[in-house]
């Protein structure tokens, strides 16, 4: 029976881990190697060797309602796509209310783990550890969750660009930046169009004499703020849009979502198009970036070929003279050096993890991985799933399949990645976030059945069909369950709308004259019309129906 667990890493996987361990009445503890929690979203001035970095202006590309752990909103006041800081403030509230903080051990780095001696009869891990006077501690552990991320190491891919060591300017990682200071009257090469090269090159772009974004594949670009200024993920990432997904053909659903997306800006105008599909990657969250490429402040460029010295030469044959700064948003590798590598398993270009958490070899199930997963949606509420079913199995209510099995199963979601998605040995390991959420749900036992609430419970139904698909969902029932789950759900857009009231306003009665009503027409299924008519003036309603074919009202 597994009592004992070792959690390394205090970000947001490891607060949300240790947190499942203490409701299965495990007793964790944490190993964090630096001197505060939050992980990535812990600013620092200075980089930090083999440790996540951001940058000072920073922002969250997704909405507090999408990202937030299911037990613990996020204040009402609280912005919708929030600075890091106060990102950082919210896991601080999180880990004091639920009382985790007792059990990080701070400024101790995990230098090894490693199976007993007795592990087939035991199951448990020696973890070998530093602390902050470079005294070496040994523990034993029933159990470990692996929390490091997947952020730390950059990728600097310099062999792939010729002549980069006779450049005469300064280059750099994107990890490396920290805002825009040293980019005053700069020519300034960000290569990568992912979320941070895009950041960086929009935010550099103000101070630059000249900033170019160079791309081998180009990227599709989508904003945050959606139709009526709605946070994007809140209007699309709802169970009926996720039950379309699974009726439609992917060709179908690329077509629909690349007309949309071009809508907002012609993606072969701005040089942007890419040679993938929409869904085969996720695409770049960025509402500036179009904006600063139409006003000439971000010119998109192909890949580039070489560098002789200050000129950087692409692959159509242009060239950029006198660059002073070129910036690698070249993605990150990972690596988990403290485990052994018989620990885990080779698939493809990627650790073949059973459903991205356990290693598939080991002769017990003590070994776990949380929040190593890349998905259109936040790290936060699949972190908590994985080590709610993490906490549930340690503790004998869940059973694994046999080794066998789950390596089948592994190389199954290897094939259906590479299938489904552009996958490099930087990117092995992306998913669905509303597929990858509902499967560990029904693992734990906590997928909200629909059709149950449609009989007993339908204004819940409704805001679960049609609504943004929370975290609170998986609250509703099952082991874990939350009473305040379904208040949760009816007041996520209260809490949306709750920072933007920020202005009172005073409405006025419209005029006569301005009395107009709407009409909006659906399509609905079958093919009949209906029509749905708002009539602002008692008196128009008569004329109105007069003017419609009777069998269509």
């Amino acid at each position: 029976m597994v009592h004992k667990v070792a959690v390394i890493g205090a970000g947001p996987s490891g607060l949300t881990s240790i947190k499942a361990c203490l409701d299965e009445g495990m007793v964790p503890t944490c190993f964090e190697s630096s001197d505060d929690m939050g992980g990535l979203w812990k600013f620092k001035a200075m980089s930090e060797p083999n440790r996540a970095s951001i940058y000072r202006s920073l922002t969250i590309n997704i909405s507090k309602e999408m990202m937030c752990y299911s037990d613990f909103p996020i204040p009402a006041d609280y912005p919708n796509y929030m600075h890091h800081s106060k990102i950082l403030k919210y896991f601080r509230m999180y880990a004091e209310h639920f009382k985790l903080l007792q059990h990080i051990h701070f400024q101790t780095l995990v230098k090894s783990v490693r199976q007993r001696p007795d592990f087939s009869r035991t199951g448990q891990w020696e973890v070998v550890t530093e602390n902050r006077d470079g005294q070496e501690e040994r523990h034993v552990f029933d159990a470990v969750i692996c929390c490091a991320g997947h952020f730390t190491y950059p990728n600097m891919p310099l062999k792939d660009f010729p002549g980069i060591e006779t450049f005469e300017g300064k280059y750099f990682h994107s990890w490396d930046y920290k805002g825009p200071e040293d980019m005053y009257g700069k020519r300034v090469v960000v290569i990568g169009i992912g979320n941070s090269g895009g950041d960086i090159a929009t935010e550099g772009s103000r101070v630059a004499e000249e900033m170019y974004m160079s791309t081998r594949r180009g990227a599709w670009v989508i904003r945050q703020v959606s139709d009526n200024g709605m946070p994007v993920d809140m209007k699309y990432n709802t169970r009926f849009v996720h039950i379309l997904f699974q009726l439609l053909p992917i060709n179908v659903l690329n077509w629909i979502g690349e007309g949309r997306v071009n809508a907002m800006y012609d993606h072969t105008m701005y040089a942007l198009k890419p040679t993938h599909r929409l869904f085969s990657q996720i695409p770049v969250i960025n509402d500036d970036l179009p904006l600063k490429i139409l006003s000439g402040a971000v010119t998109v460029k192909p890949n580039v070929k070489e560098i002789r010295g200050s000129t950087v030469v692409f692959d159509d044959g242009t060239f950029v003279e006198k660059v002073d700064i070129i910036v690698f948003a070249t993605g990150y590798n990972y690596d988990f050096p403290f485990l052994p590598s018989s620990a885990l398993y080779k698939s493809g270009h990627r650790v073949g993890l059973y459903k991205h958490i356990y290693p598939p070899t080991l002769e017990h199930s003590t070994l776990a991985v949380v929040g190593f997963i890349h998905a259109l949606g936040a790290i936060m509420p699949q972190a908590e799933m994985q080590a709610r079913w993490v906490a549930r199995v340690f503790k004998g209510h869940k059973k694994l399949p046999s080794n066998q099995a789950m390596i089948k199963a592994v190389e199954r979601d290897t094939k259906d990645i590479e299938k489904n998605f552009i996958v490099s040995k930087l990117t092995p390991l992306q998913v669905d976030f509303v597929d990858y959420m509902d499967d560990l749900a029904g693992e734990i036992g906590v997928f909200p059945s629909l059709l149950w609430l449609f009989f007993t419970d339908y204004p819940l139904f409704k805001r679960l069909l049609w609504g943004p698909v929370t975290s609170y969902q998986y609250r509703l029932m099952g082991p874990g369950k939350w009473e305040g789950a379904r208040r949760a759900i009816f007041t996520q857009f209260d809490r949306m709308y709750q920072p933007l009231k920020t202005r009172k306003l005073v409405e006025h009665e419209p005029s006569t004259t301005g009395r107009l009503f709407k009409l909006s027409l659906t399509l609905m299924v079958g093919g009949a019309t209906a029509y749905y008519v708002h009539v602002h003036h008692p008196t128009a309603l008569p004329n109105l129906l007069s003017k419609l074919h009777p069998k269509t009202v």
